[in-house]
């Protein structure tokens, strides 16, 4: 299949999910249950008989209401899994990234509602507590490690070009907010920067491509770079669940069992999120005010991919394909 009519597709797709995750687990929209007990509900006119007949007739369709909550809840979420179903089918197969965002329309998000209780494989616990100690380390632009880390991410990003200062208004070309990068570090401490360093090492045309805003038509106002990956690295450890002894969310649950088979699994899992959040971007034709919207909805659809049953390596989720886009 083409790349263009792939973005159509997404972009069909996520319009489904969206209004499916609307309808089913926010009660919303122009189907739900009120908006049709409120459509159907018809006034009583006064009679001179007596008022017998509106106690009725409110008892009556007290009863519809219920009723046909009670089977909303139930049918709605029968259909819409149906028909994403037959969607995915037709454009990706029956296995695809994009899949879970409707197999899954029936549940709440499943990093909010299940909690688990397991026991860690000496290596899971290992490299777990290790990701936990990275996630504990501030930047400190005192450190020469860590000096040395964000000059290797301005090579590497700009290679040739000579950085001037390591407090520099070139910092702003990369998307920083300000001439000294170590004031955007505070929210999510050096795993942020080692992440894009990651990034920028491991899949360097996926780097330049979401950085150099390479991929379809771009809003007027884009989202700065380098701080939308701090946020990116914010948004995982919050997904996973990471600052709790142990991961109790389903998702986080799965990340440790690939963490257990991968020990850079947060990192790629980091570079596939930046790359998909771009995506939705793209997307959701948005502009920099949505940015924590496209965010939101690109931890959905993360959350949901987590889920996948035949998900056993990182590198089995589908949307690890978006890094080897051209």
């Amino acid at each position: 299949m083409g790349w263009s009519n792939y973005w159509i597709d997404f972009a069909l797709l996520n319009y489904f999910s969206y209004y499916s995750y609307l309808f089913v687990e926010k009660g919303v929209g122009i189907y739900s249950p009120t908006f049709l007990m409120k459509f159907r509900r018809r006034k009583c006119i006064p009679s001179c008989a007596s008022h017998q007949g509106v106690d009725e007739d409110e008892v009556y369709w007290d009863r519809k209401k219920q009723d046909k909550e009670s089977a909303w809840s139930h049918n709605s979420a029968h259909v819409i899994s149906q028909l994403a179903q037959c969607f995915t089918n037709a454009m990706f197969g029956p296995r695809s990234w994009i899949g879970g965002l409707f197999s899954r329309a029936n549940h709440r998000r499943s990093g909010s509602t299940q909690f688990l209780d397991y026991t860690l494989t000496p290596i899971q616990e290992e490299r777990l507590q290790r990701l936990k100690e990275r996630l504990g380390v501030p930047y400190d632009e005192t450190r020469n490690e860590h000096q040395e880390a964000l000059q290797a991410l301005w090579d590497a990003t700009f290679p040739g070009v000579k950085l001037k200062g390591m407090i520099s208004e070139q910092w702003k070309d990369m998307g920083w907010q300000g001439a000294n990068p170590a004031t955007d570090f505070r929210g999510c401490g050096f795993l942020s920067l080692e992440n894009l360093l990651y990034f920028a090492r491991n899949y360097p045309v996926a780097f330049s491509r979401v950085r150099l805003k390479q991929s379809g038509e771009r809003s007027e106002w884009e989202y700065p770079f380098a701080v939308a990956g701090i946020n990116v690295s914010f948004m995982l450890t919050q997904m996973l669940d990471l600052h709790s002894e142990m991961p109790k969310c389903l998702p986080g649950f799965n990340f440790v069992r690939l963490l257990g088979k991968d020990k850079d699994a947060f990192d790629v899992l980091y570079c596939i999120a930046f790359s998909m959040m771009d995506a939705q971007w793209l997307a959701m034709q948005a502009s920099y005010m949505q940015f924590n919207e496209v965010l939101q909805v690109t931890r959905i659809q993360l959350e949901r991919e987590l889920s996948l049953e035949d998900v056993h390596r990182i590198r089995d989720l589908p949307a690890y394909n978006f890094l080897f886009h051209e």
